[in-house]
């Protein structure tokens, strides 16, 4: 079992408790969200890890799906003053008729576009940290966490796909006395999750679509595995916190929601029920990285449709379930 309560501890201590060994263990992220409230309780840090064997229609972190650097290029920051062109060695940037190109099958995702971009219309999502990095940039947060009751969550992505850099991070956040949660789809082998679980206190596990061959249909992956160890982590004990994404014309029909219901009512462990809206805020993010949004038009979901949602598994005898 998790800890149900991380230890008061004096100021910032120094990220040497771990051990120098853990400290160098290097991972790939693409953002440190602060000051996060949407990420389990209290005040967050959430840390965002690339890399994901989900390919969700509806991602709101595009660029946490590919393990590699991925370029932003926000036309609207872009003053046309050549400098991308200037240091391009693939020469994948190009103007015509004062529109700015990008060639990305040239683009080698270096960065050295978007370091020397002044107006900051270029921008690179992922770099490499390492444990003792991450660790320092959090600490910074420690006041929050106790006064809140929050603590660090790992995100992404999905960061059980960087197995080792998630454990070594997750045990030297614990050994700061900090409140973790670790923010999962549970497509990974169980071994593998025991060894997160061991360093974690809450688990914000995604639950999309009951139907295995939907599921695939959505996120490109089957559901077998996700759903065993959802039962897996409920046997063990750990606290979980299940996010279901509402997506219209997906997974939002009756026989879908019924269907968690029922799956949910058997386990044990589940403190609460987050039924998450679907938006089209990330469809920017798309356009930015070059890439076509495959759900292109589709509206959010209405507050109606969305109570009817959180009825049905009120209506199971699921407890604290809620919309946003």
């Amino acid at each position: 079992m998790p800890d149900q309560q991380a230890s008061k501890a004096g100021p910032v201590q120094a990220a040497a408790d771990t051990s120098s060994d853990e400290e160098k263990v290097q991972g790939f992220i693409f953002d440190i969200k602060q000051f996060a409230v949407h990420d389990g309780p209290g005040i967050r840090t959430t840390v965002l890890f690339k890399g994901c064997p989900l390919r969700c229609l509806w991602c709101h972190n595009p660029e946490g799906a590919s393990e590699e650097p991925q370029l932003f290029y926000d036309p609207a920051k872009c003053i046309g003053c050549g400098h991308c062109v200037a240091v391009c060695v693939r020469g994948a940037h190009s103007f015509e008729d004062g529109h700015h190109l990008i060639d990305r099958n040239l683009c080698e995702q270096c960065g050295a576009c978007a370091e020397g971009c002044y107006a900051h219309a270029l921008e690179l999502a992922g770099r490499q940290v390492s444990v003792a990095g991450v660790l320092e940039e959090v600490l910074r947060d420690r006041p929050f966490f106790e006064r809140s009751g929050g603590g660090v969550t790992l995100s992404g992505g999905e960061p059980t796909a960087q197995y080792e850099f998630a454990r070594a991070l997750l045990k030297a956040v614990k050994a700061q006395g900090i409140h973790t949660a670790l923010d999962t789809a549970g497509f990974v082998v169980w071994k593998r999750l025991e060894g997160l679980l061991a360093h974690t206190d809450l688990v914000l596990y995604d639950l999309k679509q009951m139907n295995s061959e939907q599921h695939r249909r959505l996120t490109g992956v089957p559901n077998e595995l996700i759903l065993a160890n959802l039962r897996r982590i409920d046997n063990a004990g750990y606290p979980v916190w299940v996010r279901i994404p509402l997506i219209p014309g997906q997974n939002d029909d009756d026989a879908n929601l019924h269907a968690v219901g029922r799956f949910l009512a058997d386990l044990k462990c589940v403190e609460r029920v987050d039924i998450l809206r679907y938006h089209a805020f990330a469809e920017s993010k798309y356009e930015q990285l070059g890439l076509e949004y495959p759900l292109a038009g589709l509206r959010s979901p209405s507050n109606e449709h969305a109570r009817s949602r959180q009825e049905i598994l009120v209506n199971y005898g699921l407890h604290h379930v809620t919309v946003s």
